[in-house]
């Protein structure tokens, strides 16, 4: 499998993977959807040790998720693209934003999580276990 390489939209901060992701998910909860200024996002986890290089500057925002876990996100201080993130939930993972890859050919998402805050005209079939 090769590389795939995720980057911000400037291109400046760019997080490199080996393999496939653990786990592909939707999550539509509300701080996702302000993240992303969409309806959901999309997430690649990936383990830490699959992430072969991190390049570039990036800020970071620490928040508290519903779990009580904390997850710090990566974004370019540029053009404010989040790329990646760390969750304290899952130590050995890092997670990647699907939309950084740009790539067509990603593999499908799995998990629909968060249902409750979906909005009711997104349709989730693509993602066959539905959590909550």
């Amino acid at each position: 499998m090769p590389a795939r390489e995720a980057h911000c939209c400037c291109g400046q901060l760019r997080v490199t993977c080996e393999g496939d992701p653990v786990r592909i998910a939707i999550c539509h909860c509300v701080d996702c959807q302000r993240r992303t200024g969409n309806v959901f996002g999309t997430t690649a986890r990936f383990p830490r040790l699959q992430v072969t290089k991190i390049e570039g500057r990036s800020t970071a925002f620490r928040r508290v998720a519903d779990s009580g876990y904390g997850i710090t996100f990566h974004f370019c201080p540029d053009c404010g693209t989040t790329v990646y993130w760390e969750p304290a939930r899952f130590p050995d993972t890092i997670a990647v934003a699907v939309g950084a890859f740009a790539d067509p050919g990603f593999p499908v998402p799995r998990h629909s999580v968060y249902e409750r805050h979906r909005h009711p005209w997104v349709d989730t079939s693509i993602a066959p276990e539905h959590l909550d």
